[in-house]
C-alpha cells in the first residue's frame, strides 16, 4: 500500500498509475481531518471514507487502517465534502455577446463537443462533479454525456435538456439577429413553437433526442438580440403543454424566467425550477413561497458581464448592452427577498455566461445577497440534488451514493470563499488530476 497525498495533483495520478479515464482502483481508503458529510448536519471530525468500484461503502470515525490491498488517499489537514452540483451551465462555449453568435455560426458540432469537454473538465477540477446543462443546439453536450458515463473520457455527471425551447421570436430563437435569408437555417432546429399542439411536439423532439431534463423560455433574455424586454413571451396554454408533456415523460421542467409575469406563468405550469428570477412583485413571492418550485439564482452572470466589457466595451449589441448593465444593478435583489419567505434555493451559476472553471464564486455572491454559507453549501448539495432528482446518488457522502469527493483547505462555513479552490476531486471513485 503506498499513500497518496491530496497535493500536488500529478503526484496522485503518478501514484495511481492510471490514465484519467480509466476505471476507478476498486477499493479506496480516504482519511479526512473533518468531513461535511450532509451540509446542513454537524461536521464530522477526523474520519475513514472507504470507497469501492466508485461508490461510497462507510465512513467511520477515526483513521482507521486502509489494510495492504487499498489506496490510502490522506486529507488529514482538509476539510472534506460532497461534490458540488451545478445546476445551470452551459458547457459548449465560454464566449459571450458578438462573439458568441460569430460561434454559433462558424463551429461544427465537433467543435463544440471539444469545448464542451474542455469546459467539463475545467468545471469538474473546480470541484463540481455534476451538472445540469441548460442548452444547446447541436447535442454536443448529449453526446458528451453518454462518453462520460461510458467511461471513454472523463468529466462531471452530467444532466442534460438538449435544445431549450421558446416560442417564435423568443429568447431560445437561434435566429433572433441574422439575416432574413438565414432565418430558415436556424429554424431547423425545432426548438421553437407556436401553439399548444406544436408546444408538445418541441418537447418530444427534445425527450426523443435523450434529454434528461426540459427547459424552456417565459420570458425574454438579457441576451437575447432582439428588444423585445424581459417580460412574458409565452401563452399559458403553450406553457402548460410544455410541463404537462416533460412531466407525462417524466421529466423535471427548468423555466428560464425574468419577469414577473413569466414567472408566475412558469409556476401556475407546475415548473421545477425557475431560473434568474429577476424581477418580483408581492403577488409573485407570495405564489412562490407555496410552490415547491426551486430557484436558481445565476448570479454569477454578471462576473462574466463585466470581465467581457472590461476588455472590450463593444462586446456586445447596443440592445444587449442596456439590458446587461440592468442586469449587474439588479443582481441578488431576488435572492434577498426570497431566502426569508423559506423559497428553496439549487445553487446554479449560467457557466458560459460567466468562465467555466470559476462555479465556485457564485458562493461568495450568494452570502453577499442573503444566505448564510451553510445555506449556499446546502444549495449545491443536498437541495441541488433534490431538484435533479438525483438524492440517492449524490449531495452528501453517505454508504450507496456516488464517491463524488472533494476536499479544502479551510472550514468553508467559515468562509466560502474557499470553495474557489478546491485541493482534491474524487469523480465517481476516480480522483481527478
Amino acid at each position: 500500500m503506498k499513500p497518496i497525498h491530496c497535493l500536488p495533483f500529478a503526484l496522485v495520478g503518478a501514484a495511481l498509475a492510471t490514465p484519467l479515464f480509466a476505471q476507478a482502483p476498486a477499493r479506496t481508503v480516504i482519511h479526512a481531518g473533518h468531513v461535511l458529510a450532509e451540509p446542513g448536519k454537524p461536521a464530522r471530525g477526523a474520519s475513514t471514507i472507504l470507497v469501492e468500484d466508485g461508490r461510497i461503502v462507510s465512513i467511520v470515525d477515526g483513521h482507521q487502517s486502509a489494510g495492504a490491498d487499498a489506496t490510502l488517499i490522506d486529507l488529514k489537514d482538509k476539510y472534506v465534502l460532497p461534490g458540488l452540483i451545478d445546476s445551470h451551465v452551459h458547457l459548449t462555449s465560454d464566449a459571450g455577446g458578438i462573439a458568441g453568435q460569430l460561434e454559433e455560426v462558424t463551429l461544427s458540432p465537433a467543435a463544440q463537443a471539444f469545448n464542451a469537454e474542455v469546459n467539463g473538465m475545467k468545471t469538474l477540477r473546480a470541484g463540481f462533479t455534476t451538472v445540469r446543462n441548460l442548452g444547446d443546439g447541436d447535442g454536443a453536450t448529449l453526446a458528451l454525456r453518454d462518453a462520460i458515463l461510458a467511461g471513454k473520457v472523463q468529466g462531471p455527471r452530467i444532466v442534460d435538456a438538449g435544445a431549450s425551447i421558446s416560442g417564435s421570436g423568443g429568447h431560445m430563437d437561434g435566429s433572433l439577429g441574422y439575416r432574413d435569408e438565414l432565418r430558415p437555417f436556424f429554424a431547423g432546429a425545432g426548438n421553437t413553437c407556436n401553439g399548444a399542439d406544436d408546444c408538445r411536439r418541441a418537447v418530444r423532439l427534445q425527450i426523443g433526442r435523450g434529454a434528461d431534463v426540459i427547459k424552456f423560455a417565459s420570458t425574454g433574455g438579457v441576451n437575447s438580440r432582439i428588444g423585445a424586454g424581459l417580460g412574458k413571451q409565452m401563452f399559458d396554454d403553450e406553457a402548460q403543454a410544455i410541463v404537462d408533456t416533460a412531466h407525462l415523460f417524466g421529466k423535471k421542467v427548468a423555466v428560464h424566467a425574468h419577469g414577473a409575469d413569466g414567472i408566475r406563468l412558469a409556476l401556475t405550469a407546475g415548473a421545477d425550477s425557475i431560473e434568474h428570477g429577476t424581477i418580483l412583485d408581492e403577488a409573485t413571492i407570495a405564489q412562490w413561497a407555496k410552490s415547491k418550485t426551486y430557484y436558481v439564482p445565476t448570479l454569477s452572470t454578471v462576473n462574466g458581464y463585466k470581465e467581457r466589457l472590461a476588455a472590450n466595451a463593444n462586446a456586445y449589441e447596443p440592445d444587449v448592452l442596456a439590458k446587461i448593465k440592468w442586469r449587474i444593478e439588479i443582481t441578488g435583489k431576488s435572492l434577498q427577498q426570497l431566502v426569508p419567505r423559506g423559497v428553496k434555493i439549487a445553487f446554479g451559476t449560467d457557466a458560459g455566461v460567466s468562465k467555466h472553471g470559476r462555479n465556485g464564486d457564485e458562493f461568495e455572491l450568494m452570502v453577499q445577497h442573503g444566505m448564510t454559507p451553510v445555506e449556499a453549501l446546502k444549495a449545491a448539495t443536498v437541495n441541488a440534488a433534490d431538484l435533479l432528482g438525483l438524492s440517492d446518488q449524490i449531495g452528501s457522502i453517505a454508504p450507496g451514493k456516488s464517491a463524488d469527493i472533494i476536499a479544502v483547505a479551510s472550514d468553508p462555513l467559515a468562509d466560502v470563499r474557499v470553495l474557489k479552490k478546491v485541493d482534491f476531486v474524487m469523480a465517481r471513485g476516480e480522483v481527478v488530476d
